[in-house]
């Protein structure tokens, strides 16, 4: 069953759930996981597709756009309507939705910051998962 562990920012801040995306990849990646990120529309994908790139100096995430990438050689996607394959083992969401292929990976992450209709919608996907059985894991974060 898919371990759910739900990230809370505790710190108001705009697109700070994006850099704690980034950081997160960076540390599941070091750990050796192939991870798909859910983000609602190609306008996020390519924005977390910048942020990825630079935000910090010193570091480099093999990383594309699901629609864009060979899956093969891209341990790190990013897609909003894609299909995430079976390859992956982390899934990221970054969606105001339950991504409805989130079953297939071993591990969800759920990123939620301050405002109020990401804290809505991360609520109801909290009572989705719940209510099914998934084993809940809760976090609260500063960046």
């Amino acid at each position: 069953m898919t371990r759910v562990d739900f990230y809370s920012l505790k710190e108001p801040g705009r697109g700070d759930r994006f850099l704690l995306a980034c950081r997160l990849v960076e540390r599941i990646h070091g750990d050796g996981h192939r991870i798909f990120i859910q983000v609602p529309d190609q306008e996020q994908a390519r924005h977390l597709d910048r942020l990825l790139w630079t935000f910090r100096q010193q570091s480099f995430l093999p990383h594309g756009l699901a629609n864009d990438s060979d899956r093969a050689f891209t341990p790190i996607l990013i897609g909003h309507d894609d299909d995430p394959g079976e390859e992956n083992q982390v899934l990221i969401n970054l969606s105001p939705e339950v991504p409805p292929f989130f079953g297939s990976f071993e591990r969800l992450c759920e990123l939620i910051d301050q405002d109020a209709e990401v804290r809505a919608a991360g609520r109801k996907r909290y009572v989705y998962y719940r209510d099914r059985g998934y084993p809940l894991h809760h976090h609260e974060i500063r960046l």
